[in-house]
């Protein structure tokens, strides 16, 4: 069969588009597309192995020639707008069939707050219907990253790299596969990262990384510390800065530092600063999607956690001898990621007196009164309250030493997948869809399927519908369940 897909732009769109072409090739496998865009994006799209041949557009009369030249099976009109519908008039084919952008429920939402049941579902999904009007079944939603390289190549790999991440701990830790890739995969690379003073702890064991460069912009004047490190960096001399933080100010510091190549994200503004423009997308994990930046560097590979030398500590000797031990980080910056604290006093009373394990409160000192309440709810000898006891590479110490971590999402979650150890995770208003959950088969997400989720990004302050279902829907007897589990698993 041969098909046409027509999407002229934007990058990010033409990424979301993926999925239409996976299903077609897993339905048919000898089936030829060609995909009709913009120039600029012919050559990138070129790279995708189920793409028989890319017809670029750049005027009309592209389209007269295009239909001189071709006879299609089927066209698959993408983008319905007014180019597309010409060279759906113009291009022969057998059927065409389009997709409905709902323009009129776009609009209603923008101008009127009124929402339609029709914008709930996700631009790939609105794609993927398209195929609804054909025999195609669909059987993977998941965008077919390892089949398409949207990056120029660089021509020679650069040795000095640095890495920009300056956001919270978990996004940190999910940055580690990508910088082992790079220091397996390019020998003599020389490493930097750039990363907030308060998490540098949790990454000195790791060998890969050669410098840790700390951004004090929590503790210092704004400008003050924007041109410190602009200059410090400058004066190191990179050949290339990944910027996996979706950042403009990272953006900034790697512009006016005057590296020469910068890669991230195709999201405005920050990526008129860079040189290579990588596609996002929410359907991946965040670890996943980093590796997406070392496309113009590195062939694609699995996605591994680099070891963490953990600082052995004497003092927490008496904890570590706790069989099983079991940590609970029941605290998050965002207070709708919390589970009610009820709810870890129960699980603490149910453990404790049930199945006779001890179990550890962990957090900041910021985190240690909260925790302190959770311990008076539950009764004070059946846990212990590590919280605001642990430095930061202590934590990482402790969570490596421990059989399970039950926590909200959060820093601590993904320091356990990166260790290895079995997490069980309580996820509210974020979801997998944004990319955060753990990137573990050692992991147990618990979650409710709710059309309220995702609320925000990070989560919020407050429920914005002030029932906060999502959180108080999750039973105790589910965490039990899921630690069972994991026991049953690793002792028995």
């Amino acid at each position: 069969m041969k098909i046409l897909i027509i999407r002229f732009s934007s990058l990010g769109d033409i990424v979301l588009t993926l999925p239409v072409i996976k299903n077609i090739k897993l339905n048919d496998e000898n089936s030829e597309i060609y995909y009709l865009t913009k120039k600029q994006f012919g050559k990138i799209l070129s790279r995708n192995k189920d793409i028989k041949e890319v017809l670029e557009f750049s005027s009309v009369k592209d389209l007269f020639e295009i239909g001189k030249k071709y006879e299609f099976d089927l066209i698959i009109d993408l983008h319905s707008n007014i180019r597309s519908f010409l060279a759906c008039k113009i291009i022969k084919a057998q059927k065409k069939i389009k997709y409905d952008k709902d323009s009129l429920y776009r609009r209603l939402f923008v101008n009127f707050r009124i929402l339609s049941p029709k914008l709930e579902k996700h631009v790939v999904e609105r794609y993927l219907s398209v195929l609804e009007k054909t025999n195609f079944k669909i059987i993977d939603k998941k965008p077919d990253i390892k089949n398409a390289d949207f990056s120029e190549k660089l021509d020679s790999k650069p040795r000095k790299i640095l890495i920009i991440q300056t956001a919270f701990l978990g996004d940190l830790m999910l940055t580690l596969p990508m910088i082992k890739k790079i220091k397996s995969e390019i020998k003599d690379s020389y490493i930097s990262i750039l990363i907030r003073k308060d998490t540098a702890k949790a990454v000195e064991g790791v060998k890969e990384i050669d410098e840790i460069i700390c951004d004090e912009k929590k503790e210092r004047p704004f400008l003050a510390e924007f041109k410190r490190i602009i200059e410090l960096i400058k004066n190191k001399g990179f050949d290339i800065a990944i910027i996996p933080h979706r950042s403009l100010r990272s953006a900034l510091i790697a512009f006016f530092a005057k590296i020469k190549i910068r890669i991230g994200f195709d999201i405005k503004p920050s990526s008129f600063f860079y040189t290579h423009r990588i596609p996002f997308s929410w359907l991946v994990h965040d670890a996943e999607r980093n590796f997406m930046l070392l496309s113009p560097l590195i062939k694609e590979g699995g996605i591994e956690f680099p070891e963490m030398k953990e600082a052995s500590n004497g003092k927490f000797g008496d904890i570590i001898k706790i069989k099983p031990l079991i940590l609970i980080n029941p605290s998050s910056v965002w207070e709708t990621k919390r589970w009610p604290e009820y709810k870890f006093a129960s699980l603490i009373d149910k453990l404790y007196s049930e199945y006779s394990v001890t179990p550890v409160l962990i957090g900041s000192g910021k985190e240690k009164e909260y925790c302190d309440k959770i311990k008076e709810i539950a009764g004070d000898a059946k846990c212990l309250n590590m919280a605001g006891k642990t430095s930061l590479d202590e934590l990482v110490w402790l969570i490596k030493k421990s059989d399970i971590l039950i926590t909200n999402d959060s820093g601590p979650m993904h320091i356990a997948t990166a260790l290895g150890v079995w997490v069980v995770a309580i996820f509210g208003p974020t979801t997998r869809e944004l990319g955060f959950f753990p990137y573990s088969e050692k992991s147990i997400v618990l979650e409710k399927d709710l059309l309220c989720r995702p609320c925000r990004l990070h989560g919020s302050r407050k429920c914005p519908h002030s029932h906060f279902l999502c959180m108080k829907l999750i039973k105790v007897e589910e965490v039990i369940k899921a630690v069972q589990k994991i026991l049953k698993y690793n002792y028995e």
